[in-house]
C-alpha cells in the first residue's frame, strides 16, 4: 500500500490531552461505528479500560474468532466496516483465519489488536507476535502506531480504505504504551492518499465495446459476482437484463444480486451450478462478468472455460482482470458506475429468442433434483422449507460443505445482502458467529444459521453470545454425522475409503444448546420437520433443531476436479 501518505489539514480539535486509547475509541465514534466485536487481554487492557461507561457497544464473544467472524457477518449485511478488537499474541493470531476470509471475499474489516510496547518489540516478549507480518498477506493493508499523534490519522485511513475501492480488512496494530501516551486530539474530516486511488468510473470507450460486442453477439451470458451486491447496482443490473433480454447467472457471492425467480436467471454457475448455467456460460459467444474473479470453483479447467467467447470483464480491481481468464475487453470500474454507462450506450430491443429458448429448454429438462424417499428427510428438502416458510425474504448464514451447497441451490435469493457465507477461504466455524453480526445489523430481519454438524462443533461456545443477547437466530443443524463433502470427495473419488470423515458419536447437541439457555428441538424425518419448523420460524428467541437428514446424500450437480464447467455428473437421476 502507500508509503507516500499525506492528510489534508482539515481537522476538528479537542483542546485537552487523551490518551492513544482514549483517542481510538473517540477515533471510532467520529466514524459512527456501532458495535465492536472483541476478547480482551494484557496489551489491550488500555483500550478496554477507554471503553468503560462508553456507549459504543462492544460485544465479548467467546473466542476471537467467533468476534472476527461476526464481524464479517455484520459487515455483509449492512454494507459498513466490521470492527474486531483482539489482545497481542494468541489474540491477534487467533483473528488469522478470519482475516484471510475477508481478504478473499472483499468484506470490509477494521481489525484492531494490542501489541507489547514498543520498548520490547522484538524481544520474544510475553504474548508477543509480529502480526504485521503474519497479516500482510492477508490484508488489503495494515499499520503498527508507533506514535500517539498518528493514531487519529491512522483510524480514519483505516476505515477508508477498507470501505472504499475493492472492499478488504485493514489491521491496525497498537503498542501497550502508544495507548497509554497522551497528545491533544485532532481527527482528520478527510484523507488524501496519493497511492491509493481507486478507479470508479469506467473508461466510456471500453463501455462502448461492450456495447458493440452485445450487438454483435448471438449468445451472449452475463455472469454476475460480489461486486454488483458490494457496489449496490443490482437495480441497475435488472435494469440492464431486462433492456437487453441477456440471460444471467452468478457466482456463489453473487447470489440475490438477481431475483431467483426472474425469468432471466439461469442459477449459480460453478462446481456445484446448476446445469442450465454451466452450459450457457460453455456455448455462449459473449461473456460479461460484472465483479466477479473467475475463481476456479467458478471455472473448473480453464481450457474449456467459455472457450468460444469475447470475455468483457468488468471489475474496480484491476488485478482481477486478465489474472485467470484471458480478457478481451477489460473494464476496470464501480459495477453501479458501469451499469449506468451501459445503459446509456446500449441499444434498446435487443433480443436473443432462439438463444434464451435453448437455455430455457437446459432448466426444463435439468432442474436440480433429489429422490424423495418415504417420511425420510432429505437435506434438500430442508432448504425448500424453510424457504417456503420465509418466503426467501430470511438472512442465511451458513457453514462450509453440503449443506452450504444446498443453500445456494434450494434457498432461492431474492435480494442482495440475504446470503452471509464463507465462499474463496471456505471456512468451517463460520456459521454460528456470522449470523450473531447479521442479525444485529438487521435486528427485524429473520435469521437463519444452516450449519453442518462438524463445523457447529468448531465454533458452538458463540451460542453463550445469542443467549445472553436473546437473538432470535435460529441455527438449523444439517445432521448427517460426517464432514459430508469430504465424505462425498471419497466416496466418488477415492473408492469409498472414508478416512476420517465419519463422526459417528455426535454430542447431544439438544442437551448442549440447554447448556447454554437455548431451546433445542430435534427432527427426524419429513413430517417431523414440517410440523417443526413451522411453529418456530417466526419464535422471537432462539432456538436449536437437531435435523437428522439422509446420511449419505451427495450435492449434485457437480464438476469433478480438472473438469470443464460443461462436464458435470449427476444432473440427472440414476
Amino acid at each position: 500500500m502507500a508509503a507516500n501518505l499525506k492528510l489534508e489539514n482539515k481537522k476538528q480539535t479537542i483542546n485537552k490531552k487523551m490518551s492513544g486509547a482514549e483517542i481510538l475509541v473517540e477515533s471510532l465514534r467520529r466514524e459512527n461505528v456501532e458495535l465492536i466485536f472483541g476478547y480482551p487481554g494484557g496489551a489491550a487492557l488500555p483500550i478496554y479500560d477507554a471503553l468503560y461507561g462508553k456507549s459504543l457497544k462492544h460485544i465479548l464473544t467467546r473466542h476471537e474468532q467467533g468476534a472476527i467472524h461476526a464481524a464479517e457477518g455484520y459487515a455483509r449485511v449492512s454494507g459498513k466496516p466490521g470492527v474486531v478488537l483482539a489482545t497481542s499474541g494468541p489474540g491477534a493470531t487467533n483473528l488469522v483465519t478470519g482475516i484471510a476470509d475477508a481478504m478473499l471475499d472483499s468484506l470490509p474489516l477494521v481489525i484492531l489488536t494490542g501489541q507489547v510496547g514498543t520498548n520490547v518489540i522484538g524481544s520474544d516478549a510475553f504474548q508477543e507476535t509480529d502480526v504485521i507480518s503474519i497479516t500482510m498477506p492477508i490484508t488489503k493493508h495494515n499499520y503498527q502506531v508507533r506514535d500517539v499523534n498518528d493514531m487519529p490519522r491512522i483510524i480514519k485511513e483505516a476505515f477508508h480504505i477498507a470501505s472504499t475501492g475493492r472492499p478488504g480488512p485493514v489491521l491496525v496494530d497498537i503498542p501497550k504504551d502508544v495507548a497509554v501516551a497522551e497528545t491533544e486530539f485532532e481527527y482528520p474530516e478527510t484523507v488524501h492518499l496519493p497511492g491509493y486511488q481507486p478507479t470508479t468510473a469506467p473508461n466510456l470507450m471500453q463501455i462502448k465495446k461492450v456495447s458493440e460486442a452485445i450487438r454483435k453477439a448471438k449468445k451472449p451470458v452475463i455472469l454476475c459476482g460480489a461486486g454488483v451486491i458490494f457496489a449496490q447496482a443490482h437495480e441497475e443490473l435488472r435494469q440492464f437484463v431486462e433492456l437487453t433480454n441477456i440471460p444471467i447467472t452468478s457466482t456463489l457471492l453473487g447470489l440475490g444480486a438477481m431475483p431467483a425467480d426472474h425469468e432471466q436467471y439461469l442459477g449459480m454457475a460453478g462446481m456445484h451450478g446448476v446445469y442450465a448455467a454451466n452450459m450457457a456460460i460453455y456455448e455462449s459467444d459473449l461473456l460479461i462478468n460484472f465483479g466477479a474473479r473467475f475463481d476456479d470453483r467458478l471455472t473448473g479447467n480453464l481450457d474449456h472455460f467459455a472457450p468460444n467467447a469475447t470475455v468483457a470483464h468488468i471489475d474496480i480491481d484491476p488485478a482481477e482482470i486478465g489474472k485467470n481468464v484471458e480478457t478481451d475487453i477489460p473494464v476496470v470500474g464501480d459495477a453501479k458506475e458501469a451499469l449506468v454507462a451501459l445503459l446509456n450506450e446500449t441499444e434498446k430491443g435487443l433480443s436473443f429468442p432462439e438463444w434464451n429458448n435453448h437455455l430455457n429448454e437446459y432448466k426444463k429438462d435439468y432442474p436440480l433434483w433429489y429422490k424423495q424417499e418415504g417420511d425420510e428427510l432429505k437435506p434438500q428438502q430442508l432448504i425448500e422449507m424453510i424457504h417456503d416458510l420465509t418466503g426467501g425474504e430470511a438472512i442465511v448464514t451458513t457453514d462450509v460443505g453440503q449443506h452450504q451447497m444446498w443453500a445456494a441451490q434450494f434457498y432461492g435469493f431474492k435480494q442482495p445482502n440475504l446470503l452471509v457465507t464463507s465462499g474463496g477461504l471456505g471456512t468451517m466455524g463460520f456459521g454460528v458467529p456470522s449470523a450473531i453480526g447479521a442479525q444485529m445489523a438487521n435486528p427485524s430481519r429473520t435469521c437463519i444459521s444452516i450449519v453442518g454438524d462438524a463445523g457447529f462443533q468448531m465454533t458452538n461456545q458463540e451460542l453463550s453470545i445469542i443467549q445472553e443477547l436473546n437473538l432470535p437466530i435460529k441455527i438449523i443443524i444439517v445432521n448427517n454425522y460426517s464432514l459430508g463433502m469430504v465424505r462425498q470427495w471419497q466416496e466418488l473419488f477415492y473408492e469409498e475409503r472414508y478416512s476420517e470423515s465419519l463422526m459417528p458419536n455426535q454430542p447431544d447437541f439438544l442437551k448442549l444448546a440447554e447448556a447454554f439457555g437455548i431451546e433445542g428441538l430435534r427432527v427426524e424425518s419429513l413430517s417431523e420437520a414440517k410440523e417443526v419448523l413451522k411453529n418456530v420460524i417466526d419464535a422471537d428467541r432462539p432456538i436449536l433443531i437437531d435435523c437428522r437428514v439422509t446420511a449419505d446424500e451427495n450435492v449434485y450437480p457437480m464438476v469433478p476436479a480438472g473438469s470443464g464447467s460443461h462436464e458435470m455428473i449427476g444432473v440427472k437421476p440414476e
